[in-house]
């Protein structure tokens, strides 16, 4: 066939299916035409995706020729090309990549150093940017046929969780967020969440209301806790945030936002959820405001607890939530028309009928088209698998149907595990983003559900009547399990299931520079283990070393649910149900989740450390290695502990002092560990909030919020932990030695001093102890902890594998 016609042919089938998808979801697409509209001129594109570049690849800056093409060329779709230049020279042009938008020539750029150059790009927390292996301008690779045409199935990468914000952006300043934009882009994310510098947004939208920034100061939390501020789960704790945070944070925006429409991206404003500071109600008495239940306090301390929700059927409502969104409009410009609104997530309407669900849905939307006639409302749809009891189909279909159809896009936030998708007639007509959650509270853990995201979003698209219109990355912390995340930003560009077993075997050469058998080897077992999760379980790191069980040993004769209670809090929020769906207590004894064989996982470190004199000079292998040796030595302490703790059941003082003193000595051995790579740090966390500081209480303040977030999390008092402590733990060097360490060893004293006395365990004296000690480093701002890596990784690795598995 000649060249002509079967270029012809290849188009007339990509339209024949873009036709098939706009069919299948007509109402979407009025929507993308009209952002279409908002983006920014192909000359504008071009030039922020050629910075991107000169970030990436500075060498290469003139190797690659970046044009903007129409949507017809590729069907009607967003696409990206990728061709041979026709004169290719030493110094100029050699490859050419074509896009609808910045964000597509950007992910053609990254498809093809991964394809032809065997490059690879991650986090600079999970090992950076490997880019050793691309060939010097003048000898990149040419293309095995005329073109690479990559086109998007769906039509969106939606990005982000509310709570990331928190848990992972919180300290960044510009120079970060220019990398992660640069990371979103590449990845072929155009649905980004923008959620920072709201606060100065409400400030002068409350003055209109007659609200002060002194009332504001109840209102708003602190810099690690503004996420659940903003969702009304709580006020004031860490805060009050001063005039520098709020006005850095809105400069912060601005320049987020412009790089994001500079590359084509769509950003996904916050809008009014109804929560409302306290003065509301003394200035407006007939307003119908209600006071929300405590949200995890240790006993509804009303500092931070119970805050104030404005009923979406108050026509206050609808005025703040139009002012809201004009505010945005002023400082942003006409940027975007969609929303995110979360008003019922773990918020139940106060009665199931139907006909009142609706009515609150049509003002909630009523709100944004009000400010933005043209707005469409993005729902997380969390709370139909948090709270299934409550939202039955009628309920569901109240909710999905209140507003005008196509004016409603829903996140199947848990689809990796539990997708609703299926079994709710695909939201019952209304579009929505297939969803990975995968993370909570930024912890640090090894685990993934591969098979699960390399097919679940084909499947969901492919099937009768779907009405999905993208996939997305719902973390609630990043800079982690880099090979999940790199398979899922794929999934937005994969019309067919992905070979993961043979994916990875690429992924593997790419992110070590070079293929080694032992490395494919043990990528073989951690795919077959743990990042194989099919137990349905979500994967809330509940290791006891970072999450030491607060409980007493001796009541394991209790029933399973008095038990239960001793240690766990069972409400109905987010993240006490993610500590509740993550442990099995049948045996009577804490346990931490383990989904696969520890044997099969201890071969695989085994492996990679065979392969390490090979590797060893890649800091992506140097990461990987460290974080399976990480993974290895946690799960080991958490038998020990197991054996630990029935040893004191059994009332065997020896075995207890002998178990005991292994765990202590596995977390000073793992904080050696992590303390030989700069990305398991303290330091980096701790430095990176005072940075931001502009005078020495902001300093003291953004410290506490740092150390107080991955520690207690919110408030504790006498007896009574945090019931929200550890929810962000983490495996970081510093925290181990300094924190988790004198918790465990003060835990233990007091099992041995309970049996070397013959007396009862004084479990609330340990615990009155612990949390005084707790506060006290919280409080701290004397320790400055190491922002560099010491030690040879790979040498302490071997040491730590020969010594506790020879």
């Amino acid at each position: 066939m000649h060249p002509i016609k079967l270029v012809l042919l290849v188009l007339l089938i990509l339209s024949l299916h873009s036709q098939s998808l706009s069919k299948q979801h007509p109402i979407i697409d009025g929507l993308l035409h009209r952002l279409d509209s908002l983006r920014q001129i192909p000359a504008v594109q071009e030039s922020a995706a050629k910075g991107l570049l000169q970030r990436l690849i500075p060498t290469h800056f003139h190797s690659f020729d970046f044009r903007i093409i129409s949507k017809d060329v590729c069907g009607g779709s967003s696409c990206f090309l990728i061709e041979d230049y026709d004169r290719p020279s030493r110094h100029g042009p050699e490859i050419v990549i074509k896009g609808t938008t910045g964000v597509e020539i950007a992910s053609g750029l990254h498809w093809y150093l991964k394809y032809k150059c065997n490059a690879h790009v991650s986090w600079d927390k999970t090992g950076g940017i490997q880019i050793a292996s691309v060939p010097p301008p003048g000898h990149l690779p040419r293309l095995d046929s005329k073109r690479i045409l990559i086109r998007r199935p769906v039509p969106w990468n939606y990005y982000q969780n509310v709570v990331t914000s928190s848990y992972s952006y919180v300290w960044w300043g510009w120079e970060r967020w220019e990398r992660e934009i640069d990371w979103m882009a590449l990845q072929g994310i155009n649905l980004p969440l923008a959620f920072n510098g709201q606060e100065a947004i409400w400030l002068k939208v409350f003055k209109r209301f007659n609200i002060s920034k002194e009332d504001l100061d109840d209102y708003f939390g602190g810099p690690a806790f503004l996420a659940w501020a903003r969702m009304g789960n709580l006020h004031a704790w860490g805060g009050p945030l001063s005039n520098n945070w709020l006005s850095d944070q809105l400069l912060l925006q601005k320049k987020i936002l412009s790089r994001m429409l500079e590359l084509g991206m769509t950003p996904v404003l916050p809008s009014f959820a109804g929560n409302v500071p306290s003065a509301l109600r003394k200035i407006y008495p007939g307003a119908n405001i209600t006071r929300l239940d405590d949200w995890n306090t240790v006993d509804g301390d009303p500092r931070w607890c119970c805050t104030y929700l404005l009923n979406p059927s108050d026509p206050l409502f609808i005025d703040i939530g139009e002012a809201f969104i004009k505010q945005q409009t002023e400082e942003y410009g006409e940027i975007t028309n969609i929303y995110n609104c979360d008003t019922f997530n773990e918020n139940t309407p106060p009665t199931s009928e139907p006909e009142y669900i609706s009515s609150l849905g049509d003002a909630v939307y009523k709100a944004m088209s009000k400010g933005n006639k043209n707005a469409v409302w993005l729902m997380q749809g969390w709370l139909f698998s948090s709270d299934s009891k409550f939202w039955k189909p009628p309920q569901m279909k109240a909710l999905l149907h209140s507003v005008p159809f196509g004016k409603m896009i829903v996140l199947d936030l848990f689809a990796e595990v539990k997708p609703i998708w299926n079994i709710s007639a695909q939201f019952y007509g209304t579009p929505y983003i297939w969803c990975m959650l995968h993370n909570f509270g930024g912890n640090i853990e090894m685990y993934g559900t591969l098979d699960s995201i390399s097919s679940g979003p084909v499947d969901a698209r492919v099937s009768k009547n779907s009405t999905m219109v993208g996939v997305g990355m719902c973390m609630e912390g990043i800079e982690h399990n880099p090979v999940v995340y790199e398979l899922m930003s794929e999934m937005a560009f994969r019309d067919e299931k992905v070979d993961v077993q043979k994916w990875l075997k690429s992924y593997a050469r790419r992110r070590y520079m070079k293929e080694n058998h032992q490395i494919d080897a043990a990528w073989e077992i951690l795919y077959h283990t743990v990042y194989n999760c099919t137990d349905g379980i979500a994967d809330h790191n509940t290791d006891f070393i970072v999450k030491l069980p607060d409980w007493d040993p001796s009541s394991s004769i209790q029933s399973e649910s008095k038990r239960t209670e001793s240690y766990m809090i069972s409400t109905n929020s987010y993240e006490t149900k993610r500590r509740f769906l993550s442990q099995d207590n049948s045996s009577g004894f804490p346990k931490a989740h383990l989904w696969y064989s520890t044997k099969e996982v201890i071969k695989a470190l085994q492996l990679f450390l065979e392969a390490g004199d090979d590797l060893f000079g890649s800091l992506t292998y140097r990461y990987d290695m460290v974080d399976l040796t990480r993974q290895v030595l946690s799960k080991l302490a958490n038998k020990v502990y197991t054996e630990a703790v029935t040893a004191f059941v059994k009332k065997d003082i020896g075995s207890l002092r002998r178990l005991s003193g292994k765990f202590l000595e596995l977390i000073k051995d793992i904080d050696v560990l992590l303390a030989s790579d700069d990305n398991f740090l303290l330091g980096t966390w701790l430095e990176s909030a005072k940075k931001l500081a502009r005078n020495v209480d902001e300093r003291k303040q953004y410290e506490w919020n740092a150390r107080t977030q991955v520690t207690m999390w919110y408030d504790s008092k006498d007896v009574n932990q945090s019931k929200l402590h550890d929810y962000a733990n983490k495996f970081w060097s510093g925290l181990l030695e300094d924190y988790y360490l004198p918790r465990a060893t003060l835990y233990f004293n007091e099992l041995l001093r309970s049996l070397r006395d013959k007396k009862k365990l004084e479990i609330e004296k340990w615990r009155r102890e612990w949390i005084r000690r707790s506060h006290k480093w919280q409080q701290s701002s004397t320790e400055v902890y190491p922002v560099k890596a010491k030690g040879d990784a790979l040498a302490i690795s071997r040491h730590l594998l020969r010594k506790y598995f020879t």
